[in-house]
């Protein structure tokens, strides 16, 4: 059995390597390598072939290109676009204006997209030529986008808890369910800090011009598109006639039939929403097989038992793990791709907190809430960039002192997570 320091050395060199610039699989991979051949010699590179199948061949993981392939179609289609316009009409009268237009519309395209930088990248095209020409604080919008497009990965349906689903033998299904309640809490704690900065400092954002009620009406059917593919794929889900993978194909072909009803269904259209499905899916698989291999390296090595035993020898409240799991992910957040983050870390953490008792559903919510914060703290925030890129001038310290306040909501909202850690069990609860 390996001892802890061997343990610390390993997730040390991992570390090392995502640092320095190793791709997410192959940090991994060479991780597992070193250990199965340190300990085992070249035994433990047999059995990867037939991890690599049993790992692709789950039907769970299809749903992952579908849900990616569903949000480029909505994209591409102009969907998200004529949203946005829609959401400006009805919320610019409240304090702060266009600025709550990016949180309500991320948690929208979150709704049908799974993934945070889609989001980032998708509402910061659509969101930052709507500024042009009006006074708000430019580091106000940018951290908007970039804070309101981490529900992407929060909101259901999410491709990080269809991961940790995978990872941890999870129901999909109630990870979803219990994706809800917090990632609306979010938003509006997201819209609140808005109308409270924007109170108390006009400059943040600028007056805007009513919209006529006739112009709004019209445009209120401009939001039944997204709310139609989300009805259909959750209702599905949880209607009982279809599987999360299902759901996400009949997401697909209800986008589809959208597109084509707005008469922006193409070949060249379809070729690049294909292509960008295949590279996202491509490099989210590779990272899941090299992922799976670790985990079993790690669990034929005797870690998450041995890790436990020491945990529970430990006298020290839950509570208190909380707070160390909290500091501990900020940190690794810093330098650490969020996906990776969450990758690596599952082997070793999850054992410890379902020992000291905490719900599997209640750890995934709380696992996806510190990868958002990864998402939006430099060096390495992802969404940062994607935010600055889509910019395309000044710099991106403007979008660090942007996302700033609602960095705090983050912070807010686990607070409240571990006191009521109801707020995520009960909806899955009342379900299954």
């Amino acid at each position: 059995m390996v001892s802890l320091w061997m343990l610390a050395v390993g997730f040390g060199l991992m570390l090392l390597m995502l640092i320095i610039g190793f791709h997410i699989a192959s940090a991994l991979f060479l991780t597992a390598a070193f250990a199965a051949w340190w300990f085992f010699g070249d035994t433990m590179f047999r059995p990867f072939g037939t991890l690599m199948w049993g790992t692709l061949n789950n039907f769970l993981l299809v749903a992952i290109p579908l849900y990616v392939l569903m949000g480029e179609i909505l994209v591409r289609g102009k969907i998200t676009e004529r949203m946005y316009v829609a959401l400006d009409d009805w919320l610019r009268p409240l304090p702060g204006g266009l600025l709550h237009t990016n949180i309500a519309a991320s948690a929208i395209f979150a709704s049908i997209s799974g993934s945070s930088v889609a989001t980032a990248a998708t509402i910061g095209t659509v969101a930052f030529p709507a500024f042009r020409g009006k006074k708000y604080s430019e580091p106000w919008v940018l951290g908007t986008v970039a804070s309101g497009a981490t529900l992407g990965i929060l909101i259901p349906p999410s491709i990080n808890l269809i991961i940790y689903g995978a990872l941890t033998n999870t129901s999909i299904g109630q990870l979803f369910l219990a994706g809800v309640v917090p990632g609306v809490i979010l938003a509006l704690l997201f819209m609140g800090t808005i109308i409270v900065a924007s109170t108390l400092n006009a400059a943040i954002s600028a007056s805007s011009d009513p919209v006529p009620w006739a112009v709004r009406r019209r445009r209120l059917r401009d939001l039944l598109p997204p709310l139609a593919i989300f009805l259909l794929v959750m209702g599905g889900i949880y209607g009982g006639w279809a599987t999360p993978t299902e759901a996400a194909g009949l997401g697909v072909c209800g986008a589809l039939i959208l597109v084509a009803a707005n008469r922006e269904l193409g070949w060249h259209m379809l070729y690049e929403c294909l292509l960008t499905t295949v590279r996202v899916t491509a490099m989210t698989l590779l990272i899941l097989i090299a992922a799976f291999y670790l985990n079993f390296i790690v669990g034929v090595l005797g870690v998450p038992a041995q890790i436990s035993s020491a945990m529970s020898q430990l006298d020290i409240p839950p509570w208190q793990m909380i707070v160390v799991l909290a500091i501990f992910y900020v940190m690794l957040g810093c330098f650490m791709d969020s996906l990776a983050m969450m990758i690596a870390t599952i082997p070793i953490v999850f054992p410890v907190v379902t020992a000291l008792g905490f719900d599997p559903l209640w750890f995934g919510i709380f696992l996806v809430v510190m990868c958002e914060i990864a998402l939006i703290t430099p060096p390495v925030g992802m969404n940062l960039y994607v935010v600055q890129a889509v910019r395309g001038h000044g710099s991106v310290a403007d979008v660090v002192v942007g996302v700033l306040p609602f960095l705090g909501c983050i912070f807010l909202l686990v607070a409240i997570m571990t006191v009521f850690p109801e707020m995520i069990t009960w909806l899955p609860k009342t379900q299954y």
